[in-house]
């Protein structure tokens, strides 16, 4: 039998806060910057989200079909694409229409909902099912959660809204001496389908493809296929999850990222031991080997795979309490720019940004960061939390007034 590869992109980008001062509190309602997330978002779109699904076209045609790749796309990515770069939504649905291309369902506004909020995580998943199906007419049938985090108790949710196949991290303590590269399922729900990222294998595209120090360096597609070998000789999927930007962003074209790229599914193909597949082919086909245990939240992120780079400090741990302190006054409040502004609020970015980590991470956590300091995101986030706290308090006050009974009088004729 053939051994799976499964790729996956994550295309994501954050509404980014203007700098918001304490003297903008209670006088100034717009949080964003606007500048900064058109600019950004219209350049990432030209170095690697119309170029990208291009060569991903191409690849798919070439190739008849053989080849196929999974996307989640966030709904905070989705409402910008409409704002600034309509055209990126158009490449995508291209893609879509070749029948080669998985959308996966994630949270909408890429938060953290599911370790805090039940009822917004079912809320966000079903906006974000929803909203897939209106842009690229496909119900998504795999889950992936916000940076892949993932436990028992998340999966049980997951497996509630109807998702047998969720993708989550390769962590290693959990996994022991087992290996990444078989479908596990949830020991609750044996229908419910695990597929784990090959994180030594991703980030040697994501991360060390560039790296000239690396002593693996050069990385061509040829020698990459022989590690796809290496991974394991009774292995049955290799899962190369990673963020999308990786090609022409975070690994510049003058890498040889593209060209990478473009001469991998050849490679691949052509070895005669390997098919692609996308994540709900691979679990289709794929029988479980057994119970996988996540008794503790883990992720992709940072070498201790958990939580830590959102939730690991007081700074946020402050900010995130108190975001979520708000859920259920603003469940009795219509106010479509409240609603807006309490998802936007959620992006795990914000609390990403407050990480004071500084030794085996930090120089990750520097790169994808607009503020000098943590605290200078933390205090910037909670000026506009600040201000969005006394909207949600006057909104909620207005509407208990609405809803509580009126006295009326009745006046006969005299």
């Amino acid at each position: 039998m053939k051994k799976t590869i499964c790729l996956y992109f994550q295309v994501h980008q954050p509404d980014r806060l203007r700098q918001y001062r304490f003297f903008d509190i209670c006088r100034d309602s717009h949080y964003y910057d606007d500048f900064a997330n058109r600019t950004i978002l219209k350049r990432v779109a030209q170095t690697c989200y119309l170029p990208a699904n291009r060569l991903l076209s191409e690849l798919i045609r070439k190739h008849e079909g053989a080849f196929r790749v999974a996307f989640s796309i966030s709904g905070s990515v989705l409402e910008q694409f409409e704002r600034y770069a309509p055209e990126v939504i158009d490449s995508f649905r291209e893609l879509a229409d070749t029948g080669c291309v998985e959308f996966l369902c994630e949270t909408y506004y890429h938060s953290l909902a599911s370790l805090v909020s039940g009822k917004e995580f079912k809320a966000q998943v079903i906006k974000h099912r929803d909203t897939i199906e209106e842009y690229f007419g496909v119900v998504p049938a795999a889950f992936r959660n916000t940076e892949l985090i993932y436990s028992d108790d998340i999966g049980s949710m997951v497996y509630d809204l109807g998702f047998r196949t969720v993708l989550t991290e390769g962590a290693k303590h959990v996994l022991g001496w087992k290996s990444p590269d078989f479908v596990y399922n949830n020991p609750r729900h044996k229908d419910q389908k695990l597929l784990l990222r090959n994180f030594s294998l991703s980030d040697d595209i994501a991360f060390r493809f560039s790296d000239n120090s690396w002593k693996e360096w050069p990385v061509t597609a040829e020698k990459f296929t022989g590690w796809l070998h290496g991974s394991g000789e009774n292995d049955e999927v290799v899962n190369l999850f990673m963020d999308y930007e990786t090609f022409g962003e975070h690994q510049k074209p003058a890498t040889g990222i593209f060209d990478f790229l473009a001469y991998l599914p050849e490679a691949v193909l052509s070895d005669g031991g390997f098919e692609f597949l996308t994540p709900s082919q691979a679990t289709a086909k794929h029988d479980s080997v057994g119970d996988l245990e996540v008794a503790h939240t883990v992720s992709w992120a940072d070498e201790e795979r958990d939580v830590s780079a959102w939730l690991g400090n007081e700074l946020q741990n402050e900010a995130f309490s108190k975001l979520y302190a708000l859920e259920d006054k603003i469940a009795d409040i219509k106010n479509e720019s409240i609603l807006s502004d309490f998802g936007k609020l959620q992006e795990s970015d914000h609390f990403y940004y407050m990480c004071t980590k500084f030794f085996s991470d930090g120089a990750v956590h520097k790169y994808f960061n607009p503020y000098d300091t943590p605290y200078e995101a933390f205090i910037n986030y909670m000026n506009v939390l600040s201000d969005f706290i006394v909207r949600v308090n006057d909104a909620a006050a207005m509407a208990e007034n609405d809803a509580a009974p009126t006295k009326t009088r009745r006046h006969g004729r005299r």
